[in-house]
């Protein structure tokens, strides 16, 4: 008709149109999901198929929608002349920095096909890794969490049924049962306030734990935590040779690779360290020598790097520590959960079956006074 639009909006869908997510969960992209995409876009560029014909196939069949709207949206960047690396860091929230960086230094150095293929094994070795953590304390969790809502229920709807019969028979109550009674009248309104602590205790959890006064306070305590501090120390030493590794091998330069690694690691303690000793290497120390000289990174690491940084193998020995630490952290972790296990076991037996004694005491107080 010889019209230009001046102006376009999108039709707001309403009613049964409208597609239902979740307000907290609707844009998520799980680091699985993004581990998956990754192998796959490089297995077909590995394999012959042209960039976007590979990013058009992976909107079409990737299961997360998602992911799947994002794909299609770098891939039409692309179409348009826009670079894979420009085209994906428009998604931050989506494609992690490691994997800009990455696919950034393969574009310069005309190795895309390897550098695609050096993020699919970093994702999948990070997964795996968070995989065996989850598997391993699922049950714990879900045991501790019973007991808490066991003991809860007793205190709030069996105790009173209880209590009302020992009043019914008259007498003083042993101690064990009278503590019992005062905890069953404390929960019946600490409860609710339990529950409304918890909700709001999360919603603020999940909006300020990346903060870095929170990470300043949480992180230091977490790695001072018996036994379970260490596998956090070594979980970030893990994913801090990994990540380093796998940059330096794509060509990225180490000072921009130290600070995306610092960010990864996951710890606000290896993120500090990191970036002091960023300062070192640029004045032109060696990675090594300034690293010894925090804490958090063992002497056996430091010493793996040294002899890497002399033998111009950095990558090779990088490699082997994060095989090393991951292999070490899915044994702590099995030994963790066998040892976890009996001691809440018994922690719940001891805890249930004492609640128990303390309701039948008074029952067998008077079996005594009747004999």
């Amino acid at each position: 008709m010889g019209l230009a639009p001046i102006a376009i909006d999108p039709v707001r869908t309403t009613g049964l149109r409208r597609e239902l997510t979740l307000p907290s969960l609707g844009d998520r992209v799980p680091l699985k999901d993004v581990a998956i995409m990754s192998r796959q876009l490089a297995t077909m560029v590995s394999a012959g198929l042209s960039l976007l014909r590979a990013l058009a196939i992976l909107a079409d069949q990737t299961e997360n929608k998602v992911l799947a709207k994002v794909l299609a949206r770098v891939r039409h960047e692309v179409e348009g002349g826009v670079s894979l690396s420009s085209a994906m860091a428009a998604h931050r929230e989506v494609f992690p920095p490691l994997m800009l960086n990455i696919i950034r230094a393969g574009e310069t150095g005309g190795f895309l096909e390897t550098a695609l293929v050096s993020v699919a094994e970093n994702y999948e070795s990070e997964v795996k890794l968070r995989s065996t953590i989850r598997s391993a304390m699922t049950y714990p969790a879900m045991v501790f969490g019973m007991a808490v809502l066991a003991v809860i229920g007793m205190l709030v709807f069996i105790v009173p049924v209880f209590q009302g019969m020992f009043e019914d028979l008259g007498g003083e109550l042993p101690l064990p049962t009278r503590i019992l009674v005062a905890a069953s009248h404390a929960m019946t309104w600490l409860s609710p306030l339990l529950v409304l602590a918890g909700v709001v205790g999360a919603w603020w959890w999940n909006k300020h734990r990346y903060d870095d006064a929170v990470r300043a306070v949480i992180d230091p305590l977490k790695l001072r935590v018996p036994v379970f501090g260490t596998l956090f120390t070594k979980i970030s030493i893990a994913r801090f040779s990994r990540n380093l590794g796998t940059m330096m091998g794509a060509g990225v330069p180490i000072l921009h690779a130290l600070d995306v690694v610092g960010e990864t690691s996951g710890s606000w303690a290896v993120e500090r360290a990191v970036a002091e000793v960023k300062e070192s290497v640029r004045n032109g120390q060696p990675l090594a020598a300034p690293l010894g000289d925090h804490p958090v990174f063992p002497p056996m690491v430091v010493q793996m790097i040294a002899v890497g940084e002399d033998a111009g193998a950095l990558e090779t020995m990088l490699a082997k520590i994060s095989e090393f630490y991951d292999q070490d952290v899915q044994a702590t972790t099995e030994q963790l959960t066998s040892l976890i296990e009996p001691l809440l076991i018994a922690v719940l037996g001891t805890l249930i079956g004492g609640m128990i004694i303390a309701l039948y005491l008074p029952i067998f107080n008077i079996f005594t006074l009747v004999e």
